[in-house]
C-alpha cells in the first residue's frame, strides 16, 4: 500500500497539528513498515528527521506554483501512484486528476466554530469552508475524540457513518525514563522549584491559564508554564506584577521534547482548566509521566482524562484552587490518582492507534 500524506504540519508545525503528524507517520512506519508514506510538502525541515530517515518514509517535493499544496499536491500523490491521500490538518488537496485515490482527512477540532470570539472573521469563515470542503471530499473523516465527531456532524452536516473516532497519542518521550543525568541537568537548567505545579499549552485565552494564576494567589504553590505567549499573557503579567508573583511562577520557553518529559515527570500536579479542546495531548502527555491531572470537565478533556484525573469547572478559580491544594497536599491520593491515570492512558499507545489507522486504510480499499 502508498499512503500519501499532506506533510505541511509534519514539518512546518511545532505544537499539536505538527505533533500529531509527525507521530502518525512514526507508529505507521514502525508497525507497517510493508507499506510506503510519501510525505508531501514544497520543502523540507530538521524537524523529527530520524523518522525520514525509515526506508519507507519518503519526502516528496510538490509541483512548483501558486498555491501548490491546494491545486498540485493531490495530483502529485496520483502520479505517484499512491492508493490514499491523508489530509492531516482538516484540508485535501481541492484539484485531482481522473486516476482513482481514495481521500481521507483528519479534522481534530471545530473551535472556531464554538467559540468565534477567539478567531478573526475571515479565520473563521476561510476555515469554515476549508473543513466544509475537504469533509464533503474525504470518503472517510478521522475526528480524533467523540466530541469532535458530534461537532461535525452538528456544524458539517455530515453523517455518522462516514466518521471514524481515532484517538491520537504523544511523542514516545513521554513513555522513556531519561537518566538520572539528563534529569538533573534539566531541573538546573531550568532553574526547577523542589515542587511545583505545572501548565503546558500555548498561552491564550481559551487555555485559561489566567485561572490558574488566580488559584494560587495567596498560597506559596509554585507554577512552571511552558508554551508559547500570545497578546493574551499580557493580562496574565499584569496580575502576576501587580500581586507580586514574579518568584512564584516561571515561564518556560524553547523546551526540547525530552527536557519536556523531564518537566512532566517532576511536576506534582499536572493543571489544564481550557474551556474547549479538540483533544487535549497535553493531558495524556501527564497520564504517560504518572502524573496526576486536573482538568476541565468540558469538550472532551474526560475523554483524555479518565475516570481518575481531577475535573474542575474552568469558569470557577476557586473549584481549581480548592482541587490544587486537596492534591498538593495529599500524596498517597496524587499517587494513587497518577497509578490510576498511567493504567487508563495505555488506550492512546502508539499500537492500537496505528492499528485502528491501519484497518481505516484497508477498509477503504475494499
Amino acid at each position: 500500500m502508498k499512503i500519501a500524506f499532506d506533510a505541511k504540519r509534519f514539518f512546518h508545525n511545532t505544537s499539536g497539528l505538527g505533533n500529531y503528524s509527525r507521530d502518525l507517520i512514526r507508529i505507521l512506519s514502525k508497525y507497517y513498515p510493508e507499506n510506503q508514506y510519501l510525505l508531501l510538502n514544497k520543502n523540507k525541515s530538521e524537524r523529527e528527521s530520524d523518522i525520514l530517515e525509515s526506508s519507507n518514509v519518503i519526502f516528496l517535493e510538490t509541483s512548483k506554483g501558486t498555491m501548490s499544496r491546494q491545486f498540485k499536491m493531490g495530483k502529485d500523490a496520483q502520479k505517484e501512484n499512491a492508493d490514499i491521500f491523508h489530509g492531516l490538518s482538516g484540508e485535501l488537496p481541492l484539484k485531482w486528476d481522473k486516476k482513482p485515490i481514495k481521500k481521507i482527512v483528519t479534522i481534530h477540532d471545530l473551535i472556531f466554530v464554538r467559540y468565534p470570539q477567539y478567531y478573526s472573521f475571515f479565520d473563521r469563515k476561510i476555515h469554515f469552508w476549508k473543513f466544509k470542503k475537504a469533509a464533503n471530499a474525504a470518503d472517510k473523516i478521522i475526528a480524533i475524540s467523540e466530541q469532535t465527531k458530534r461537532d461535525i456532524i452538528q456544524y458539517l452536516k455530515i453523517p455518522d457513518s462516514k466518521i471514524e473516532v481515532i484517538y491520537q497519542g504523544c511523542h514516545k518521550a513521554f513513555k522513556e525514563q531519561q537518566t538520572e543525568e539528563f534529569s538533573q541537568k534539566t531541573k538546573e537548567k531550568f532553574n526547577l522549584p523542589e515542587r511545583f505545579i505545572l501548565n503546558v499549552g500555548t498561552i491564550e485565552e481559551r487555555k485559561n491559564l489566567f485561572s490558574i494564576v488566580k488559584a494560587i494567589k495567596d498560597t506559596s504553590i509554585p507554577l512552571v508554564v511552558v508554551g508559547k505567549k500570545t497578546k493574551y499573557f499580557q493580562k496574565i503579567k499584569h496580575f502576576i506584577e501587580k500581586n507580586k508573583m514574579e518568584n512564584q511562577i516561571y515561564f518556560l520557553e524553547n523546551v526540547a521534547m525530552d527536557e519536556l518529559a523531564v518537566i512532566y515527570k517532576s511536576a506534582d500536579i499536572f493543571v489544564y482548566p481550557s474551556f474547549f479542546e479538540g483533544f487535549g495531548i497535553p493531558l495524556i502527555e501527564a497520564l504517560f509521566s504518572k502524573t496526576v491531572a486536573v482538568t476541565g470537565n468540558t469538550s472532551c478533556l474526560p475523554e483524555a482524562g479518565g475516570s481518575d484525573s481531577v475535573y474542575i469547572n474552568p469558569d470557577n478559580y476557586l473549584d481549581i484552587q480548592s482541587k490544587i491544594k486537596f492534591l498538593w497536599d495529599n500524596e498517597s491520593e496524587r499517587k494513587r490518582r497518577a497509578d490510576k491515570g498511567f493504567e487508563f492512558v495505555q488506550k492512546f499507545n502508539d499500537e492500537p492507534i496505528a492499528s485502528q489507522l491501519m484497518s481505516l486504510y484497508k477498509k477503504i480499499l475494499q
